[in-house]
């Protein structure tokens, strides 16, 4: 047991060691900054042609440690226009960030937004409120274009934007800067805020300490591995270890649970396993018409968007249907035979994740048709697929144990479920959630690992360090829940079923 032990520790290490060193080399840039928009206000109207000396000002708090650009929808209003804008932007104390920027109105298309970009990025704006100046120097009647404001400030919570940028400042004002300027009120009254779109980027100490956090990880790994050799020397039991060489000496159980729950999903089933290709796409095919022609969905990729998000929420649907009935559907075997009583769940899981492996072929299929382009970033998706099963296997567990005491749990399962399933944003986005919202939202373990997934896929890139953060601490709190729960309660197992 020993020698055993001690090889499965020598792996974890140099596994350590070996990803650690691809994560870096996988995830790039995206480590050290995250290139990031804000779109914040819904068009309503034009605001009218702007005349000579007539100016816009719009306030907004920067989300970004460095701006890059600022883009405006305009109305040509269907004519090629000889004005010109100058764009200025103003810190808080008013004083100018950059030198003016002057913008043809020859050159503006009226569907295509005008983009100020500024010479050299404005850096270390972090959290302040800036003000964005629009002057028309030569605009006339009928030779002058318009810009569009709205009276609703969006939350978008995409997976590489920033929400929010206009709340909390101040409307939007017109007028000519030297007789004053007044805020913009639409006919309900209700302030208005000029329709911006605000790019910049954001940079993360974790890039820049990544391989000092890297050593001192291996630091602290190397001296838990010896405490575990220590504790096995003088008898201690050490529960990680533990579980890890039960895995070990119950491998032919589980090997054979797992084949059985396999086999009997698709028991006299002409198709068998296809349904594993099949479920998915045809589930995809129904919601996909439902949503992108009845109700038009916008969603950028719309295909992929819904496949992956049907594809994890179907393995943990399953997963935890399965494990629910874990115990009570071997209370044969757990009455006659010695086994630990988490590996009933822990093999249900498994199973599940076969389904999950062969679902994950159709979305590759689906990436393939759509042109999606497949970068290095789904080297990623594994730890996307590790969290779903922590979260799967602890809700899991606490079903499992439910069901022995409380056998109505697989009736009401089935409907908090399926609430749970209209809780996360599978076939809709997420901008649909009102902003008071957002943050018991975001706490649903599925939203992070759905979120984290298409970030890889579709977006082709590494999250921010923090969302990887985000999505552990979400998928850890009920994966050691369902540990507890099930560790206190099952002494209690035999009792009752």
């Amino acid at each position: 047991m020993k020698n055993n032990a001690a090889r499965i520790l020598a792996i974890v290490m140099a596994v350590y060691l070996v990803l650690g060193a691809a994560f870096y080399w996988i995830a790039g840039d995206s480590l050290h900054f995250t290139n990031g928009s804000s779109d914040t206000v819904t068009p309503k109207a034009p605001l009218g042609e702007l005349f000579k000396n007539d100016s816009i000002q719009q306030s907004f708090h920067c989300s970004f440690d460095t701006l890059k650009s600022i883009s405006v929808p305009i109305n040509t209003m269907g004519r090629k226009n000889t004005d010109r804008i100058q764009a200025r932007l103003l810190a808080e104390n008013g004083t100018d960030l950059c030198a003016p920027i002057t913008l043809e109105a020859a050159d503006m298309k009226e569907s295509k937004p005008v983009v100020i970009t500024f010479a050299e990025p404005i850096e270390n704006v972090k959290g302040q409120t800036l003000t964005l100046v629009l002057t028309s120097e030569k605009g006339r009647r009928g030779n002058a274009i318009a810009f569009y404001y709205g009276t609703s400030v969006d939350v978008d919570t995409g997976r590489i934007t920033i929400p929010v940028e206009i709340r909390d400042t101040p409307a939007l004002s017109i007028g000519d800067e030297k007789n004053g300027m007044q805020e913009k009120f639409d006919e309900e009254g209700n302030s208005c805020y000029l329709c911006m779109t605000v790019s910049g980027t954001d940079y993360h100490w974790f890039g820049e300490h990544y391989w000092l956090l890297y050593g001192v990880g291996a630091t602290l790994l190397l001296t838990y591995l010896c405490w575990i050799l220590v504790c096995l020397r003088k008898g201690i039991r050490e529960p990680i270890l533990a579980f890890v060489l039960s895995l070990r000496k119950y491998a032919f159980l589980i090997r054979q649970l797992v084949a059985r729950d396999f086999k009997t999903k698709y028991k006299r089933s002409v198709l068998g396993m296809l349904w594993s290709f099949l479920n998915p796409l045809l589930t995809m095919s129904i919601q996909y018409v439902v949503f992108s022609t009845l109700f038009q969905s916008t969603i950028p990729n719309f295909v992929v968007y819904l496949l992956s998000g049907i594809i994890c929420f179907n393995f943990f649907s399953e997963a935890t249907n399965m494990c629910l009935m874990s115990i009570v559907g071997n209370a044969t075997l757990i009455n006659k035979v010695y086994v630990p009583k988490y590996i009933y769940p822990f093999s249900r899981t498994l199973s599940s994740c076969v389904n999950l492996l062969l679902s994950l072929i159709p979305l590759l299929l689906m990436m393939l048709i759509t042109r999606t382009p497949i970068t290095l970033a789904v080297l990623l998706v594994p730890f996307a697929i590790l969290m779903l099963f922590l979260v799967s296997y602890g809700v899991g567990l606490i079903l499992a144990s439910m069901m022995v005491f409380f056998r109505d749990t697989q009736f009401l399962w089935g409907i908090c479920s399926m609430l749970l399933m209209y809780l996360t944003p599978i076939f809709y986005p997420e901008t649909i959630i009102p902003s008071r919202f957002l943050a018991i939202y975001r706490i649903n373990p599925l939203y992070q690992v759905i979120t984290f997934l298409r970030t890889l896929l579709i977006d082709g890139i590494s999250p921010a360090p923090a969302e990887y953060l985000t999505c552990l601490i979400c998928c850890l709190i009920p994966f050691l829940l369902g540990v507890l729960i099930f560790k206190r309660t099952q002494d209690k197992f035999v009792l009752n079923i």
